[in-house]
Formats: structure tokens, sequence, C-alpha cells
């Protein structure tokens, strides 16, 4: 696989008035020290790039990422990954703000246009967070349960259409609570069959959401409480983070059926360094479908969490049911005092409940090392370059940022 780096950087940082969390130990030095393939690049070809002023609120770093992938069903897609960090306040007490933007496509007809933001008001004061994207690409599924054998799966299609929006408020440092609207629109589902002779529903033997061309549409409220002591979510520091999400779809805003769910989002960060980064990461979450008409597509899955980065090596809904439990850690430290070159080990667990039991019954493991380069040490972001493995699949990854 051939990849291209582009990148570049509209201003420099010291990171010395970072927000600390108090159970961090890190010391931030100024990232003179360090280097990052945009100064790799401008050395060896002797570009300069011109900074504008360092105006708070304004500073602005990018990365960006075009790379190809497989597709579902055979052939190749081209995907460019960009992540833009920023501040709209000072850095003593505003955390860092992201926007992700990945599109792709085959140039055949399918593509992928996801687009990702969690912005942080100056002083905290308020978050907001954004998940859009418009999606016409096939996906392999296996059904509900987790004793499906890889060969057991067919593929289907629909075109996707997503819309989540969060406005948080702070009710003192760190924890915030608020509310936001989640839609969820798949259209024209069916199987990958011109005589429609297989059905989605036959298969999977599940009865909503699953008709040959039909559609799926899910629109409710959701009431969130959030706690972040990281400041830059791109590349964590060391801190707690959890997220609950009670999700309502009534019908009177447009759903198909009444349904709910609750997600729970955990994460620690443990440092064993004051001065480089050698850190033990920790990330668990229980997704929960409350009732038994939720569509589906909406149940939760493996990788299809809210950024889609549970389960490497582990298919993309492979394992999906009414309840859905998953756990990772992840080792990661510098291989150079420089900052340039890191690598990361991590291993990943997920457990999915039966369909006629609604029993946890079978865990779902899988493994995996990466490289990490320095891509801009201004915002921290890296190259993170994964393989991992599992039972009958090993996949390569690769990406802007931290997995999580």
């Amino acid at each position: 696989m051939c990849v291209c780096l582009i990148s570049y950087s509209l201003c420099a940082q010291n990171p010395s008035g970072m927000i600390v969390p108090s159970d961090s130990v890190m010391k931030y030095n100024d990232t003179s020290g360090q280097r990052d393939i945009i100064g790799v690049l401008s050395k060896a070809t002797h570009i300069r790039i011109k900074k504008p002023p360092t105006v708070d609120g304004k500073r602005v770093y990018y990365s960006l990422l075009p790379l190809g992938a497989s597709v579902p069903g055979g052939g190749t897609a081209l995907i460019t990954a960009t992540t833009a960090g920023f501040y709209l306040g000072p850095r003593t007490t505003t955390n860092l703000s992201t926007i992700t933007f990945s599109p792709s496509t085959n140039f055949q007809g399918q593509w992928n246009i996801p687009f990702h933001a969690n912005i942080w008001n100056p002083n905290n004061t308020w978050n907001y967070s954004g998940d859009v994207r418009l999606t016409v690409y096939p996906q392999y599924t296996w059904g509900p349960g987790g004793n499906r054998p890889d060969s057991d799966k067919i593929l289907i299609r629909y075109t996707f259409v997503r819309l989540y929006l969060n406005a948080l408020k702070r009710i003192k440092p760190y924890l915030f609570a608020g509310i936001g609207y989640s839609l969820d629109y798949h259209i024209n589902i069916r199987t990958d069959d011109d005589y429609d002779t297989t059905s989605l529903q036959k298969f999977s033997g599940y009865r909503y959401g699953t008709a040959n061309h039909s559609n799926s549409f899910s629109s409710g409220l959701t009431f969130n409480v959030l706690y972040d002591a990281r400041n830059n979510p791109i590349n964590p520091l060391p801190g707690w983070y959890w997220n609950i999400v009670y999700r309502v779809n009534p019908r009177f805003l447009g759903s198909d059926d009444l349904w709910r769910s609750i997600y729970l989002d955990v994460r620690k960060y443990i440092p064993f360094s004051r001065t480089k980064q050698d850190m033990l990461a920790l990330w668990s979450f229980f997704w929960t479908s409350l009732g038994d008409q939720t569509p589906y597509l909406d149940l939760p899955a493996i990788g299809q969490d809210a950024y889609q980065r549970s389960g490497r090596g582990i298919y993309p809904s492979h394992y999906m049911g009414q309840t859905l439990y998953y756990l990772e850690a992840e080792y990661r430290r510098d291989i150079t005092s420089d900052g340039l070159l890191g690598f990361v080990v991590f291993s990943n667990v997920n457990t999915v409940t039966e369909p006629h039991t609604d029993r946890f019954s079978y865990l779902h493991p899988a493994a995996g090392a990466g490289l990490r380069i320095k891509f801009n040490k201004h915002s921290g972001t890296n190259v993170a370059l994964d393989i991992a493995t599992s039972k009958g699949r090993t996949a390569f990854y690769i990406g802007l940022g931290e997995v999580f």
C-alpha cells in the first residue's frame, strides 16, 4: 500500500500552559525539542512555512492523510483522513477543539462523507459535539449473537444518513450535562441479490428494519452526562473520561417504533513517566438497547461506536445484539527521545447477548501492535499504523490520532 502524507501547521505552540488534570504527573516541556514529520520534511526539502501571528482562538493545526482501503464485496476505495485542532480560548482554561473529516469513494457509486466535531467554548463553559454522515457503502452482516462463523454472512446495501448533535453545560470542573438530538436513517435496505431471493429478515431472524427494500428511521432525544479530564482528545493525556448517553426515540419525532438505549463509555490513562510517553490506556463501554423494537441496523455492534474505533482485528458489525460489552487495553511508549517514533501494543475483547437467551455466552478477543509517527507535534497528532488479529482475521489499520 502506498500512502502519501500531507500536513501543514498555521502556528507554533508552547504547551506549558496546557490544562493538566489533578491526577496527572506528566511534565509538558516546549515542543522545540521534539520532532515531527512536518519538521523532518521541511528540513529535508528546505521548505519553510510562514507562520501567521499567534493569536488566541485563531490557531489551527491540520493533518491530512490520503490512503487506500478495500471495500466490502471487492474493490478499493480512496480515503482521506483530515484532522484539525484549535483553541477557542486561552489554553490554560480551554480544551483543544477538534474536527475530523474522512471522505472516501471507490469512484463507482460508493462513497462515505463523515464529519465529527468536538468543540469547547472559551474556559470550557460549554461543550458541543456533532456526528454527521452520508454513506452509500455495502457492509457484511452475520446476524445477532456471538456464535456466527466467519463464513456465515451476507452483503447488504443501503444509503445511510446520520445526524447527532449535542450541547453540554459545565456543572463543575470537568463535569458536564446536556441534551442532544440523534437521527439514523437507513434507506432502501436490501441484500446484494439481484433477484431478491435472499431475505435479510430470514437470514438474521430479526423482525425490525430487515424487510427487503425497506427504510429504517430512528429520531430521538439524548440526555448526556460527561466527565472529561483530558485536554487533547487527539492524543489523550493522563486522566479520566466517562460519558453516559440515554437515548429515547418516540414516534412523535418520526421514529418507526419506540425504542431506547443506554451507552456508557469509561476510559482511564495511567502514566509511568513524567517526561515522555509511557502510558497504559484503558477503555470500556457498555451499550444496550432497551426493548425489542430497535431496528436491526441500530442494534449495538462492534465497530459501530461513536467514532467507529472499537474492535481492531474484528470485522465491523461481525458481533451485534441487544447488549454489547467491550474492553480494551493499550500500552503506549516513545521509541525516540524526540517523540518522533513510538509504539503501542494492545488487546481487546467483546461479547454480545444471544438472541434467545439474552445471555453473554461467547468472548471474542483480538490483539495487535502498532507504530506511531509524530505527524504534528503542536497538536500531538500521530500517524497510527496498526496490525491486529483475531480468530480467522488479520487486518491492517492506518489513521490519524490515537484510537481512544
